[in-house]
């Protein structure tokens, strides 16, 4: 039982108690994680204490909940009550605990899943490698030499490792999509403030969604529906109600309109990358093509607004404790608190002229596929690498399909492309805001096809 739903079903079903699923998870985590560093805090006694209770529900015939003793971890910038949010730093460690778990934390327990700890990441979710001074770097399950991605590179790992089927991590330019797509498994970007946000150490307001990590489509939508709904405690959270995905996912596709990003989206990759993309395209057959105008404009832009957006946050910091940053991060920072006003100003207003472009192709299509990065996993270290015979940086790199989507909030699914005996490689699943439920409908349909899975580490 690799993934979620079956687990909650088995549970429910007597065939298997929450206090066994939470040992048994525990303990891949003690044998095996030390091969990935996925984990920097493991909460044993009160996973065993709420597996405990979730048993004693279901023993009193009560409704234990859609995630019923599924083990889930969090990337370390959740808030969960007594524990301090490291957010992949040294000095939020000398922070007090939180005193109350973070809402997308306290919803999955509701729904009867059960927190088994935090996960490594990049120092203030600035980066796509997590390679972390702190905490160390995580490995890529696939290869031991290679990274995982990140931000949110622990989340994605874990999952992809078999540690644990869910887990949680953010994504600002691509924090969620880049490992998911580099460790081989589903992660999704919901729009921008679909989900809320209270209790998550933010980079930048502006570009922040959380989102889940997990083996199946069928997964990822169960935990988009569980955390959906409008939240008092984060003002971006929309007051749109929620739309349950679950019940849509195995419609009909043939009425969704689906094309292909071209130009910017075809230059600057391996071949691999871009058969991936075709390989998805083929299986549905979808020839047509559309162009995201501006795209280039649109990354740079989003570098602009990052940069300023998270120095600011972190300024007095940088200030009085500079050299407890982690080197990569605080030299990041820097460069960000020295960007003039009038550059993000007008980085503000290209964002808004972008947004209403790109509404505009939206009339026209529902999908458009896209590569999620432009190379598998590089190794750990790695400074550069050769594309289009040009030798340039990795990690600003690999964001270079996601950060154009994420700049106006796009709701993105990265899904994992059926690759045997090599390197994953992932595409994204890109609509207009609020159109979750095209994305998982064409993932659903995509895995039935055995075009996408997740592969077996």
């Amino acid at each position: 039982m690799n993934d979620a739903v079956s687990i909650a079903a088995a549970v429910r079903e007597g065939k298997v108690s929450a206090v066994e699923v939470t040992k048994a998870a525990l303990a891949r985590i003690a044998t095996r994680n030390h091969l990935f560093n996925c984990f920097t805090t493991i909460t044993a006694e009160t996973a065993l204490t709420d597996a405990a209770r979730i048993d004693r529900e279901i023993a009193q015939g009560n409704n234990s909940g859609t995630l019923a003793g599924v083990p889930f971890a969090v990337k370390n910038l959740f808030d969960i009550a007594g524990l301090t949010t490291l957010a992949g730093s040294k000095i939020n460690a000398e922070n007090p605990a939180a005193t109350q778990d973070a809402t997308a934390v306290a919803k999955l327990k509701q729904a009867g899943a059960v927190l088994i700890g935090a996960l490594n990441m990049d120092e203030y979710a600035y980066g796509f490698v997590t390679e972390n001074s702190h905490y160390g770097a995580t490995h890529n399950p696939h290869d031991l030499q290679r990274v995982a991605g990140g931000s949110s590179g622990g989340s994605a790992a874990a999952v992809a490792a078999g540690l644990v089927p869910l887990t949680l991590g953010s994504d600002t330019n691509g924090s969620i999509r880049v490992p998911a797509a580099l460790c081989g498994v589903f992660g999704f970007k919901p729009t921008y403030g679909r989900l809320s946000r209270a209790g998550v150490a933010l980079f930048s307001s502006s570009f922040d969604h959380i989102g889940p990590f997990a083996r199946s489509v069928q997964d990822i939508a169960t935990v988009f529906d569980v955390l959906q709904g409008e939240d008092d405690r984060d003002p971006i959270c929309t007051k749109r109600p929620p739309e349950l995905v679950l019940p849509q996912l195995n419609q009909d596709i043939s009425d969704i309109r689906i094309a292909i990003a071209a130009d910017y989206f075809t230059k600057g990759a391996e071949l691999e990358a871009l058969a991936a993309v075709q390989k998805v395209a083929d299986a549905l057959n979808i020839t047509e093509y559309v162009t995201i105008p501006e795209a280039h404009r649109a990354r740079a832009a989003a570098f602009v607004i990052t940069a300023s957006e998270g120095a600011n946050l972190h300024l007095d910091k940088l200030q009085s404790r500079p050299q407890d940053f982690d080197s990569a991060t605080r030299d990041r920072f820097l460069a960000g608190a020295l960007i003039p006003s009038s550059w993000y100003l007008q980085a503000q207003r290209f964002r808004k002229w972008y947004r209403d472009r790109v509404r505009e192709v939206f009339q026209n299509v529902d999908v458009i596929l896209a590569p999620t990065t432009p190379i598998s996993a590089p190794l750990i270290g790695q400074q550069t690498m050769i594309l289009d015979g040009e030798e340039i940086l990795v990690r600003p790199h690999l964001g270079l399909f996601t950060q154009p989507l994420s700049f106006i909030g796009l709701p993105v699914l990265s899904v994992p492309i059926q690759r045997p005996n090599t390197l994953p490689l992932g595409v994204q699943l890109i609509a207009a805001p609020y159109n979750e439920a095209l994305i998982l409908r064409v993932a659903a349909a995509l895995e039935v096809k055995g075009v996408v899975s997740a592969p077996i580490v």
